[in-house]
């Protein structure tokens, strides 16, 4: 996959996580140096972003995208910002989790690692919708890293994640 960055061409070390797979429970570091677990089945739908670089473009949509959590009553949603390495400043926001992948398994399994350029080694900007049964729902991995995401079709899939598993099997 090719991805632009103002005049630069970049590319992934690998495919990203596709829509249906299981999603795996990685660790990541939070600013403080703690371990928090994220991806996997947890019991509740999880919006994962990654990011190469966190910008007042980005913080903004995330405080729209909040707004519209809230608007639409879709709460319980385990939120985390996810980047490549400790060296990018990670915002404080309320209910939001914020780390970098200290032993690279995020990058590695999610595939949303950059291969080259100036922004080698970094993540992709990409939006996992893990439902509540740990599979991946939607996916979203921008081909220009200044485009934003689309926050009405991430707003449906979250809708639609909660909605569509019961917790009962398929037999319930």
């Amino acid at each position: 996959m090719l991805i632009r960055y103002n005049t630069h061409t970049l590319t992934l070390d690998d495919i990203p996580l596709d829509i249906g797979y299981a999603s795996e429970k990685v660790d990541l570091k939070n600013g403080a140096g703690e371990l928090f677990r994220i991806g996997g089945q947890n019991g509740g739908t999880q919006l994962l972003i990654s990011l190469p670089f966190i910008d007042e473009s980005l913080m903004g949509q995330l405080h729209e995208l909040d707004s519209l959590l809230y608007i639409n009553a879709l709460g319980g949603i385990t939120k985390a910002l996810i980047v490549a390495t400790e060296k990018c400043d990670m915002p404080v926001m309320e209910e939001w989790l914020a780390g970098y992948d200290y032993d690279e398994a995020f990058g590695d399994y999610y595939g949303v690692r950059l291969s080259e350029g100036e922004l080698g080694g970094e993540f992709a900007k990409a939006l996992f919708v893990i439902s509540k049964d740990g599979a991946v729902f939607y996916t979203e991995v921008l081909s220009d890293l200044n485009e934003p995401f689309s926050l009405d079709k991430v707003l449906l899939k979250i809708a639609a994640a909660q909605s569509c598993y019961t917790g009962k099997g398929c037999h319930g």
